[in-house]
């Protein structure tokens, strides 16, 4: 009966195994999920797809299957967050369902129940299927534990036997889809000529000279870009600007911050707690049990605290220290010593240089991005800098490139942890390490260490009392009743000096944050109501122990774009035109060598060199890569110039020192694989995004969560 209980808990991991995988297939789909029904709502369609509308009936009670499963499962009810993730299941499945199966019925693909048999007890096992019904321990598959599952599943509760259905709805699923990808993904050719351009590309190299004069070298504030430029451009570029149903809003807060009196209150309380820990027998239940916030007896520098690693260096076996604040909560420990753990922890700083596509092309040019950027940090160049200039990981770069602490336990990828656990010093690591997610320059800030640290803490959180929260209340309520205008709003925050104003721009409608500020969905649903106006001001809303007004501020359309949606990105491109016809203009005509050209010129133009590139992976000093200008200079002949033109960053003269023509080759295979490869690993992305724009989804779930 126990092996059935166990199995019978695999299996539920199992379903929530493929429905998770499902979501990921599902590229395109938000993982956001909102998180309250409206009431009233006449119009019961909460999207459509391929023709077919999905009413709120069906889609919650799909929704409610879902969630009975997974309670069942964890033994837990749902989180609004996780309730919103199992919204975007049940959406993606309806996607699949419809969408998907459209595809699939053309071409009559299916899963036989010979097949079925097969992935769950056969010779080709399901993936979903090993994991479920494999040991915790050993990681080995026990194929007797299915069959034996399988035969027991009649005397189980008829909520289980409906969960194995489920599971096995989902092994078809895969399956089939599988099918389909692999159908379109084996499919794919690469014409010999594409080979032999890819293999040109690559291998034809060139020493060029050039004059390059930046955009940056005009100083913005010199041009004037006005609106009816913009709306030009824009009509010119229509194709280019998509639109967007998003909002804009300004807003203030008024924090709920415990009152002097209720810190005074908790500090003298944490003092007695600290005096029970010094003699408690068992100090980690003591600590367990009065602690507000449940934290680890056996810490790592990887899950301590900034103040607290600190603060250990300091400790005596034995001790109890403490209180520390960290915002709203206080902390003491009482310390144990320390013992060797099984994995170790480190510290390190990353600038990830990813490439434009899968293309060995892109990879080329990434990579020779990176080594322009190691090599400035190895010449003196400033690490945390150049990370907050140049990274592609947008989370880290803000912290200049700081990934905190982490282990060696497969939180990082296996590329990034080996080179950074392979070092014992601090220090940067001298080459590039590259992963799935492109070329890493990394910077171990504290090396490994396997230390555990034993410390029972308790963690008490200052609680505002009532009073202070009718008073934050009271004066929020205020705000909001004495202003009904943006003007009204603007000139009431200047009265009130202790009143910042945040702003929110382009806030789509299944936006659950607002800037920092977590579950803001109450205050994105009301920037989106049919009756919204712009300057609008909000009723008070509370939410993350804060209460906000806000003011609407704008709104864009999907299908009525306007230079607001797009102003700054649509001044930049014209202001680039104006200053690519100014350098142009004061250009042409000019003749001698490059340098004589760069010095009529004057302050701005550069000339310089690069050796032995290739149309594939050039890299231009200070324009980067380029591929006007690298298009345009593989075009001369030895020892000829080109003409003044524009490229993407600036505009250029190229100058043909030496070209050096690839060598005829009767064998491409190696260059048609290699293409072949790149667009067989995108098919999956490609497939889910055809099939998406082919659907026509109109998704309207945000009016009703």
């Amino acid at each position: 009966m126990a092996l059935i209980n166990k199995i019978r808990e695999k299996s539920g991991v199992a379903v929530t195994v493929i429905a998770i995988s499902l979501i990921l297939f599902m590229v395109g789909g938000d993982l956001m999920g909102p998180n309250s029904m409206l009431g009233g709502n006449s119009n019961q369609v909460v999207g459509e797809i391929a023709g077919k509308e999905i009413n709120i009936k069906d889609f919650q009670s799909r929704v409610d299957g879902f969630r009975q499963n997974y309670e069942a499962q964890s033994g837990r009810s749902l989180s609004e967050n996780e309730l919103g993730s199992l919204r975007d299941q049940a959406w993606n499945q309806f996607i699949v369902d419809i969408a998907y199966k459209k595809q699939f019925d053309k071409l009559g693909l299916t899963v036989t129940d010979d097949e079925l048999l097969d992935m769950v007890q056969g010779n080709h096992i399901s993936p979903s299927v090993r994991q479920a019904f494999s040991d915790p321990t050993t990681g080995q598959f026990d194929k007797n534990a299915v069959v034996n599952y399988l035969k027991n599943l009649t005397t189980l509760p008829a909520e289980q036997q409906k969960s194995w259905t489920n599971f096995e709805n989902s092994l078809r699923e895969e399956r089939v889809r599988t099918k389909y990808e692999n159908l379109l993904k084996f499919s794919t050719y690469t014409p010999k000529a594409q080979a032999e351009r890819e293999y040109m590309a690559q291998s034809t190299k060139a020493t060029l000279k050039y004059l390059y004069v930046p955009y940056f070298s005009i100083v913005d504030t010199t041009l004037k870009v006005t609106d009816t430029q913009l709306e030009t451009y824009l009509s010119a570029h229509r194709l280019e600007y998509k639109g967007t149903d998003t909002r804009s809003i300004q807003y203030v807060t008024f924090p709920v911050q415990p009152a002097k009196d209720d810190s005074s209150a908790l500090y003298t309380e944490i003092k007695e707690l600290a005096r029970g820990l010094a003699t408690a027998q068992n100090d980690s239940a003591f600590a367990s049990m009065n602690s507000d916030t449940p934290l680890p007896i056996n810490m790592s520098l990887a899950n301590m605290s900034d103040q607290l690693k600190e603060a250990v260096k300091t400790f005596v076996p034995g001790g109890v220290y403490g209180p520390y604040r960290e915002g709203n909560t206080y902390y003491i420990y009482k310390y144990g010593g320390t013992r060797s753990d099984t994995v170790s922890s480190a510290r390190a700083s990353h600038i990830l240089v990813r490439a434009e596509n899968q293309s060995d092309s892109a990879k080329a040019a990434a990579r020779l991005k990176a080594e322009g950027i190691l090599a400035q940090i190895k010449a003196g160049a400033n690490f945390e800098a150049l990370a907050s200039q140049s990274s592609a990981d947008p989370g880290s770069a803000q912290r200049g490139g700081d990934l905190g602490y982490f282990q060696n336990n497969g939180a990082m990828v296996k590329p990034f942890e080996e080179a950074v656990f392979s070092v014992s010093a601090p220090g940067l690591i001298n080459n590039l390490v590259e992963s799935q997610f492109g070329f890493h320059i990394i910077k171990v800030t504290a090396p490994k260490s396997n230390l555990l640290y034993r410390i029972a803490a308790i963690g008490k959180t200052i609680a505002p009392s009532q009073s202070t929260r009718d008073e934050a209340y009271r004066k929020a309520d205020e705000f909001a009743n004495s202003v009904k205008t943006k003007e009204q709003f603007d000139e009431a925050v200047k009265k009130n000096k202790a009143l910042v104003v945040a702003t929110a721009n382009r806030l789509p409608e299944t936006a659950t944050n607002v800037n920092a500020i977590q579950n803001g969905r109450e205050i994105v649903r009301w920037a989106f109501k049919d009756d919204s106006k712009l300057n609008d001001v909000s009723q008070v809303f509370e939410t993350d122990e804060q209460y906000i007004v806000a003011v609407l501020t704008g709104k864009s359309d999907k299908n009525d774009v306007k230079v607001d949606d797009f102003r700054d990105e649509l001044t930049t491109k014209v202001r680039n035109q104006m200053k690519s016809e100014q350098i142009t203009a004061k250009l042409k005509g000019a003749t001698g060598d490059l340098e004589t050209i760069a010095k009529k010129y004057g302050a701005g133009a550069l000339v310089e060199s690069a050796s032995d590139i290739s149309l594939a992976t050039g890299f231009l000093t200070s324009a980067g890569f380029d591929p006007i200008a690298l298009g345009k200079a593989f075009g001369l002949k030895n020892g000829q110039k080109s003409g003044v033109f524009t490229g993407e960053n600036g505009v250029f003269i190229m100058e043909m020192i030496n070209k050096t023509e690839a060598p005829k080759i009767a064998d491409y295979t190696q260059y048609k694989t290699q293409l072949t490869q790149s667009l067989e690993g995108r098919t999956s992305y490609l497939v889910n995004e055809a099939i998406r724009e082919n659907a026509k989804i109109e998704d309207r779930r945000a009016k009703f969560f």
